[in-house]
C-alpha cells in the first residue's frame, strides 16, 4: 500500500503568518504540522509515501524530512502546479501509486485516538479487498465540510459537498483509503461548479458500486482540520495537554518507526542525540531504553 500527503495550497486563512512559510511547517505545539499526517500513515503500516505540494514548499519539506530513511520509510516528492481539488492528487500521483492500493491524508489534518492504528490498518486491509474507506466525525457545523449520510446499518447512502442544508452531522475527514485503480476512477471526475475535482465525486463512484465503507470516529478520537488560527490553537493545546498528562510524544516519527521494527535501537539513539536536550530527544532516548520487545 502507498501513501499520499496533499500539502499544497496557499494557506490564505492564516495570512500573514503563511505569506512566507508553508502552513504544514507551522508548529502544532512542539512539532511541525506535517509530522502528524505522516505519523498517521506510518501507524497504518505504510512505508512508501508521496508528498504533493507547491514548488516553493517542496524544498523545505525535503530539507526537513529527507528521503525518509531516518524514519524507516521512503519519501518521494511531487509538485502540484495548481490546487485543483483533492481528487487531483491521484492524477498527479498515478505513476507513484502504480497498481497498488493507497491512502490519502491532507497535510493539515490531525488525528489522535487509542485505536487509530487498528482502524487505519483495518481500512488498509479493506482497500486490498477492493473496498474504499472514509473516516467520519460528527461535527456541529457540517455545512463547512463534505458530509456523509449514514443509515442505521452504518452504510453510506449519500454524500454532499458543503451543503447549505446538511442532512447529516457526519463530516468526511481528510483521511481516505482506496483500492487499486483509484487513479482511473479519478480521471472520470468532472470539475465542479467551482472548477475543482471534488473528492466527494470520486467517493460517489465507490458508493454507487457498493464498495464504500466508513469508520466513525467517536468520542475517543480527536480530529483537527488546522486551517484557521482557532484550530491551530486548539490542536496545540490538545497535544500539549495529552503529552504532559501521559508523559508521551504524539507523532514522534522515529519512535513509531522503532516500534514498527523499521529502524534499530542504535538508529533511535542516534536520532535522540540529534535532537539534543529537547523533550522530543529525551522521549526517543526513553523509548530506546525501555521498549525491549522491539529489539
Amino acid at each position: 500500500m502507498k501513501g499520499l500527503i496533499l500539502a499544497g495550497g496557499a494557506g490564505t486563512r492564516l495570512y500573514p503568518v503563511t505569506s512566507a512559510v508553508s502552513k504544514q511547517m507551522l508548529p502544532i505545539y512542539d512539532k511541525p504540522m506535517l509530522y502528524y499526517p505522516l505519523a498517521t500513515l506510518m501507524q497504518a503500516g505504510i512505508r512508501e509515501i508521496l508528498i504533493i505540494s507547491t514548488s516553493e514548499d517542496l524544498p523545505r519539506f525535503t530539507k526537513m524530512l529527507g528521503d525518509g530513511s531516518a524514519f524507516g520509510i521512503r519519501l518521494s516528492y511531487l509538485e502540484q502546479p495548481s490546487p485543483d481539488g483533492l481528487a487531483q492528487a491521484f492524477l498527479l500521483g498515478e505513476d507513484f501509486i502504480e497498481d497498488d492500493s493507497c491512502a490519502l491524508i491532507l497535510g493539515d489534518n490531525i488525528f489522535c485516538g487509542k485505536d487509530l492504528k487498528t482502524r487505519t490498518q483495518e481500512a488498509g486491509e479493506n482497500a486490498e479487498k477492493g473496498i474504499a474507506t472514509l473516516f467520519c466525525r460528527s461535527v456541529s457545523d457540517p455545512e463547512r465540510f463534505g458530509i456523509a449520510v449514514i443509515d442505521e446499518n452504518g452504510k453510506v447512502v449519500s454524500l454532499e459537498e458543503k451543503p447549505a442544508h446538511p442532512q447529516s452531522h457526519y463530516a468526511v475527514t481528510g483521511l481516505y483509503f482506496y483500492p487499486a485503480g483509484v487513479a482511473e476512477k479519478a480521471k472520470k471526475v468532472k470539475p465542479s461548479e467551482r472548477g475543482e475535482l471534488e473528492i466527494t465525486s470520486l467517493n460517489e463512484f465507490y458508493m454507487q458500486e457498493q464498495q464504500l465503507s466508513v469508520q466513525l470516529l467517536d468520542e475517543g478520537f480527536e480530529w483537527f482540520d488546522t486551517g484557521t488560527f482557532e484550530s491551530l490553537y486548539e490542536a496545540s493545546g490538545y497535544i500539549r495537554n495529552r503529552q504532559q498528562s501521559q508523559h508521551t510524544e504524539i507523532a514522534a516519527l522515529e519512535a513509531i518507526a522503532y516500534q514498527n521494527g523499521w529502524i534499530s535501537k542504535k538508529q533511535l539513539l542516534e536520532a535522540a542525540k540529534q535532537y539534543r536536550d529537547s523533550s522530543y530527544g529525551k522521549y526517543l532516548k526513553r523509548i530506546a531504553e525501555s521498549v525491549r520487545q522491539y529489539e
